[in-house]
Order: C-alpha cells, then sequence, then structure tokens
C-alpha cells in the first residue's frame, strides 16, 4: 500500500466517521453495535495515520517506507498527537 492509497483509505474511514457522528448527534445511532463500529472506524484512523507518519518518517532517514506495518490499536491509541 502507498502513501496515495492509504491517504484514500483515510478518506473514506473520515467519511464514514462524519456520517456516524451526524447520525449519532441526530439521535439515529442507538444501537450498541453502530456505536462500536464507530469506536473501531477511530481505531483504524488512527492506525492508517501512524502507518503514514511511519511511510514518511522512513523516506526521510532514507529508509524503505514500505517497511512501516500497522500497529496494533491499542499501541497507536496510546501515543499523544
Amino acid at each position: 500500500m502507498d502513501d496515495k492509497e492509504i491517504l484514500g483509505h483515510i478518506g473514506e474511514l473520515i467519511s464514514t466517521e462524519h456520517d456516524l457522528r451526524t447520525r449519532l448527534a441526530a439521535g439515529q445511532l442507538s444501537s450498541e453495535d453502530e456505536r462500536e463500529r464507530l469506536a473501531s472506524v477511530e481505531e483504524s484512523l488512527d492506525q492508517y495515520w501512524d502507518l503514514l507518519r511511519q511511510r514518511r518518517a522512513r523516506r526521510e532517514f532514507g529508509e524503505d517506507p514500505a517497511q512501516a506495518r500497522v500497529r496494533p490499536a491499542a499501541e497507536v491509541e496510546g501515543y499523544q498527537q
């Protein structure tokens, strides 16, 4: 997956997150499944932003960006932005 594909996936996740948040604010998101879906989308966003940052850092320091890997959600959730 290259940077362009990662950014495309991030865009899709952001769109999904906005849709879910809009539905939640409108009271249309009442089931626990949908709330879990929102949490899952947020975790995926954190992971893909982290992947993109890893790739950029590797490129900056002359390393192969293809060696960057998606890290577990529990690991990236604890990072300070």
